[in-house]
């Protein structure tokens, strides 16, 4: 990243904006700025800036590494007091290469000399020595330096999120086997470990995470791991109770629905919603809804002019 490039300014964020700000934010700007979208000659690289910006800040760890130590939090080796790290790079800057003091190195030394600032407490101290004795003797080029996490939207139907499964899907010309664990929920992430960023030489690459989106359903209405479903009824199955057949995405199920149910009565099933591999499952809600015949035969029409005639139930009027 080149010095003068803010991750914050490249979303348009306040450097204390939370997750939420920053999650929304970017997605906002990549559906503005996709190459499959936007084809202006230079949405594609605003889109790249945008993706590593997020990249960055979306992970707390990555987000305070890059606050203490700026655009080269990814060669500061773990450990690093960020005040010290700060002093060293101001010292560096102000006298260049040469120190003063018993220990001083010619002006305009080679490439292979260390970096030297002015202590606090007089001479010069070299800043290779200090990271050596600080890290085991880690000097020059500080180690391997590893791949940026990336991520992705993969978008599921509710039914694939209730099963889970294999399936195979394409990103940018590159093709994953995806493992999709059942019940995964919306803004899950399933990781791919080592399918992100490509790493310099020796570090390891970094990791691919899938974020989920359930897409609509004009079946089935997700919250968290509940859902809510539908449930058509005739009159007098509302009013007389029934046990009628639901779909889910689990497979049908019974529904006892008790006399009296009026439109919007919700009937719980325990445990039919979400699969949880790591706890309580969700719930399924039948949400009760009462459909007439829309062309009702002679019979029919006749037996509801008698039930007209004799009822008193009037729905407008307070109980």
């Amino acid at each position: 990243m080149a010095p003068d490039r803010d991750f914050y300014r490249i979303l348009g964020v306040s450097r204390d904006a939370g997750q939420d700000e920053i999650q929304r934010t970017y997605r906002k700007l990549a559906r503005t700025y996709h190459p499959d979208v936007n084809k202006d000659p230079g949405a594609e690289e605003r889109f790249k800036e945008i993706s590593e910006a997020y990249d960055v800040l979306s992970d707390p760890e990555t987000r305070r590494r890059y606050d203490a130590f700026g655009p080269d939090f990814r060669q500061v080796p773990e450990g690093v007091d960020p005040q010290t790290w700060a002093r060293a790079r101001a010292g560096a800057g102000s006298r260049g290469r040469a120190g003063t003091g018993g220990r001083g190195r010619p002006a305009g030394g080679g490439p292979d000399d260390g970096v030297w600032f002015q202590s606090d407490m007089g001479g010069g101290v070299d800043l290779d020595d200090l990271l050596e004795g600080m890290f085991g003797g880690r000097r020059r080029g500080w180690g391997p330096v590893s791949g940026a996490d990336q991520e992705a939207e993969l978008e599921l139907s509710v039914e694939e999120a209730y099963r889970g499964g294999r399936r195979r899907i394409s990103l940018d010309g590159r093709s994953y086997e995806v493992t999709i664990p059942p019940g995964v929920t919306d803004g899950q992430r399933i990781r791919l470990a080592g399918q992100g960023g490509q790493a310099g030489e020796g570090g390891t690459a970094g990791d691919l995470y899938l974020v989920v989106r359930l897409a609509p359903d004009p079946r089935y209405r997700v919250n968290g791991r509940d859902i809510t479903v539908d449930l058509p009824l005739t009159p007098w199955e509302a009013a007389l109770g029934a046990s009628v057949a639901l779909d889910t995405p689990g497979g049908e199920a019974k529904v006892k629905v008790p006399p009296g149910t009026s439109s919007g009565r919700r009937l719980r099933l325990r445990g039919r919603g979400m699969p949880n591999p790591r706890g309580q499952p969700g719930d399924l809600y039948a949400e009760a809804r009462i459909a007439v015949p829309p062309r009702p035969t002679d019979r029919e029409r006749q037996l509801f002019e008698q039930l007209a005639a004799v009822s008193t139930f009037d729905p407008r009027r307070p109980t």
